[in-house]
């Protein structure tokens, strides 16, 4: 297939069907990348719910949302791939590299004439860097760089340059009026205490410490954040215990936490999805690292690595996803003292 010119208009298509945090952290990236092509049209496919990440998108890019589970097997992709190529793309860039994004790749390979890309996981890197024995601690590539690196391979070099989905201003959260009290002279602290794997979650009770400390803090407001009954649970618990505490639990979607994340002082979170939302709105993220490390790559967007607590045990990092028994059983790495946790975060919402 003839290569166009990069001032001729290309058609890009862009594939990443998983997971929140993965899918947010494409954003800076696309963001950027769309900006500094506006001759060329990008196009987006991920799970529909996903849509509401992209605030305020440059107006070259378009989500499309699909439903994946209604595309399985080699005949659903085929029926997927029909679909997409709707759109006639000249490249393919495939953020995922999974079974289903390799497929649908090879069929517009060989059906369509598409020039195709995909990120290089580094997969051999993340192992040496946790196995049990002589551990390669070296930094990883960061995932914005791996996507970075797709489009460059693509003919395609950019600048990241994003900064908020909101740029210099918050987003509005005047519907929020009726339980979110004006902002004043406080400090807003929101906190995440949850993550989907138990390698990456602060002890429960520890984290209830933690928020006991905050919550007789002068001028401190915590919001808290978590999905799901069991999480709304523990939530309503502290709120109804503790003083200046409001749960943001089942009170908005992705889009309404993002607008009031944007307004947080600080988010107190796990190496989970809403560090990366806390990053799409440049709101610092104090995150609290267990099985996992910022050494593969996974740190939030702009955040800063002392804002990471994390404990330098000979153990860690054991996982990637946080999603592997501890060795000792014992999850040791989150033997970090509540007072401790609590006084890094008083101290960074005072600067």
């Amino acid at each position: 297939m003839v290569q166009k010119s990069n001032k001729e208009q290309k058609r890009i298509l862009i594939t990443r069907f998983s997971a929140v945090g993965d899918i947010a952290m494409t954003i800076p990236l696309l963001y950027s990348l769309c900006r500094q092509y506006p001759q060329h049209r990008f196009f987006f496919v991920s799970r529909e719910r996903f849509g509401q990440f992209f605030i305020n998108h440059p107006e070259n890019l378009e989500f499309i949302g699909v439903k994946p589970e209604n595309y399985g097997g080699l005949w659903g992709l085929y029926k997927l791939y029909k679909k997409l190529r709707a759109y006639k793309p000249d490249i393919i860039a495939d953020l995922h590299d999974v079974l289903r994004t390799k497929i649908l790749r090879t069929y517009f390979k060989l059906l369509s004439g598409a020039n195709c890309f995909h990120i290089i996981k580094g997969r051999k890197e993340k192992k040496a860097l946790t196995r049990q024995n002589n551990k390669c601690r070296t930094a990883l590539t960061s995932t914005f760089e791996r996507y970075r690196d797709v489009f460059t391979r693509a003919g395609m070099p950019f600048t990241p340059d994003f900064v908020s989905l909101f740029g210099c201003d918050a987003g509005d959260i005047t519907e929020f009026a009726s339980f979110v009290p004006a902002k004043g002279n406080d400090k807003w602290v929101g906190i995440a205490p949850f993550a989907r794997h138990d390698g990456k979650i602060y002890p429960i009770e520890k984290m209830e410490e933690t928020v006991s400390i905050l919550s007789e803090q002068k001028n401190i407001r915590l919001f808290f954040f978590g999905n799901g009954p069991k999480e709304e649970a523990v939530i309503n618990g502290w709120c109804s215990k503790y003083p200046n505490c409001i749960s943001f639990i089942n009170r908005s979607n992705f889009n309404g936490e993002l607008r009031l994340i944007s307004h947080l002082d600080a988010m107190v979170c796990m190496d989970s999805a809403n560090m990366h939302m806390a990053s799409l709105v440049n709101t610092p993220a104090i995150s609290i690292w267990g099985a996992t490390s910022p050494l593969a790559g996974f740190l939030g967007w702009r955040q800063k690595e002392e804002d990471c607590i994390q404990l330098p045990l000979e153990c860690r990092p054991c996982s990637i996803f946080g999603n592997k028994p501890c060795l000792y059983g014992d999850c040791r790495c989150m033997n970090i003292p509540p007072s401790h946790v609590a006084e890094r975060i008083i101290k960074r919402i005072a600067l």
